[in-house]
């Protein structure tokens, strides 16, 4: 690729990049007590270098340790993990299939179901014989759920819900399931009240949206609505009728509704497409895009899709559902595997990380092959992140500054989540006009030169907490540091 190549892709991703922006914030900013986290300049007002002319405080991708081998081999699909809050033990759902095939090798019928795992420390995993399903001719497995026709159960992820609509059950599922009859196909969801026995009369229809892949819901709180992301195929393919059969398994669609458990009125409209920079390498397809819904933020795993060869997993984040902020760059969040090894085709990685000490686990199903190969074989990963580690700011070699916009500061101490064993971060508080408050400039306090996921801020024997209610800004210096979040703890 030539440098004016290259050149016109940055001018017409930058120009886009600016068309996604989402709102910004009225200020002063009511924060509360949530994590404050710098995935976007959302609560930014400024970030420059020391040395302005080359250098800058530049926002960079985290890619987390993957664990090695496979934490279950063999077998996989689509993943979701979850802990038990009261017992510590670790729950995994993922996708299952297999085929019937001609005497030519091709295939028949497939059938998909979704299985079930679970582990003490999340690396350790059992997968129970349960014998509940009958599964390739035996019930000697952990198949927990095969769809309302015993046919397909696809694409699962367990849902946070508010209680109000949980209808008492402990896990609620969203899946797919194949047909085109409402009452035993589409996408559905279904309860439970231990993630095993799914109660076939709460399975409820939602939509018949064609979208083969994991259509993942999550609840926006902020909105009071329930929100799913899927590679809806609706106006691009069709079994049977007047269309033509062009582009499909390309876009991102958007699907919301108030309700969960009902019928959704709505139709997907399109949120994300492939743009110049994914064309440079001809992954000019998405795959899918599940979520969770965490501190105000979508946090996505977008699949991005060389049809029909490898897929990787990206990272991207959004505000208010609609518009994405992706890297400037397209580094994969869990890079494919080397020639030859697990996951050197494709990596399908999951947004419910597990908060395990000061890291959150990423779970991810992996193939030793890409899309268009049928031999091919399956595995359940892990790949370790810092807490919180997604996205940071950094501090350039001769420092850099970073200023919110105005705050609420709600009370309670100033906690931030930084890495600065190799550099330096000081934090004051200033005004409107940026004139340090007193007692909290730079010059009050020691710098800090460690690294922790919640570094209490303190200024000799004042705190944030003496600022309850008052309108201020947060003002960071970062040398050789990174800067992912700040928030306010009671």
């Amino acid at each position: 690729m030539s440098l004016n190549d290259i050149n016109a892709i940055l001018v017409v991703t930058l120009a886009g990049s600016f068309s996604l922006a989402a709102a910004i914030p009225d200020e002063p900013v009511a924060i509360g007590f949530e994590p404050q986290y710098f995935v976007d300049d959302h609560l930014v007002d400024n970030r420059w270098g020391n040395k302005q002319k080359s250098e800058m405080v530049l926002r960079r991708f985290h890619q987390p340790r993957k664990h090695g081998s496979p934490v279950i081999p063999d077998t996989g699909g689509y993943v979701c993990v979850q802990r038990d809050e009261a017992t510590g033990r670790f729950k995994l759902w993922h996708q299952t299939s297999y085929s019937d095939l001609f005497d030519n090798g091709k295939i028949r019928k497939s059938y998909y179901a979704t299985a079930y795992a679970e582990s003490v420390d999340g690396l350790k995993w059992h997968l129970p014989k349960l014998g509940l399903h009958e599964w390739k001719g035996s019930k000697d497995n952990n198949v927990v759920w095969k769809g309302p026709t015993g046919v397909r159960s696809s694409g699962q992820q367990i849902l946070t819900v508010p209680d109000r609509d949980r209808r008492g059950h402990r896990y609620i599922m969203v899946y797919r399931t194949g047909g085109n009859d409402p009452v035993n196909s589409g996408i559905r969801v279904i309860g439970s009240p231990d993630g095993i026995h799914w109660d076939r009369d709460s399975d409820t229809f939602l939509h018949l949206v064609h979208s083969d892949t994991n259509n993942g819901i999550v609840y926006d709180e902020r909105a009071g609505r329930y929100v799913m992301f899927c590679r809806a195929k609706d106006r691009y393919r069709r079994s049977r009728g007047d269309m033509i059969d062009t582009g499909a398994s390309r876009r991102i669609s958007r699907m919301s509704h108030d309700q969960l458990w009902e019928a959704w009125p709505t139709k997907p409209r399109t949120i994300l497409n492939p743009d110049a920079l994914d064309a440079a390498d001809n992954f000019n397809a998405f795959y899918g895009m599940p979520a969770r819904y965490h501190a105000g933020i979508y946090w996505c795993t977008l699949w991005v899709f060389r049809f029909n060869d490898n897929i990787y997993t990206e990272f991207v984040s959004s505000r208010d559902g609609f518009h994405f902020e992706r890297a400037p760059i397209r580094q994969p969040l869990i890079p494919l595997g080397d020639d030859g090894a697990w996951d050197d085709g494709m990596i399908f990685a999951s947004p419910d990380w597990v908060e395990v000490g000061d890291e959150w686990w990423i779970y991810y199903a992996g193939w030793d092959g890409p899309h268009g190969t049928p031999h091919r074989n399956p595995g359940i990963g892990l790949a370790r992140l810092r807490k919180g580690g997604f996205v940071s700011l950094r501090g350039p070699r001769n420092g850099g500054g970073v200023v919110t916009r105005q705050l609420i500061w709600p009370g309670g101490d100033l906690l931030v989540n930084c890495d600065a064993g190799d550099g330096e971060l000081n934090v004051r508080i200033s005004g409107d006009k940026r004139t340090p408050l007193p007692g909290f400039d730079y010059s009050d306090r020691e710098p800090t030169t460690t690294d922790s996921t919640s570094q209490k801020i303190t200024w000799g024997k004042k705190s944030m907490d003496e600022l309850k209610g008052r309108t201020v800004r947060i003002e960071f210096s970062l040398r050789n540091a990174d800067l992912y979040s700040f928030e306010a703890r009671r």
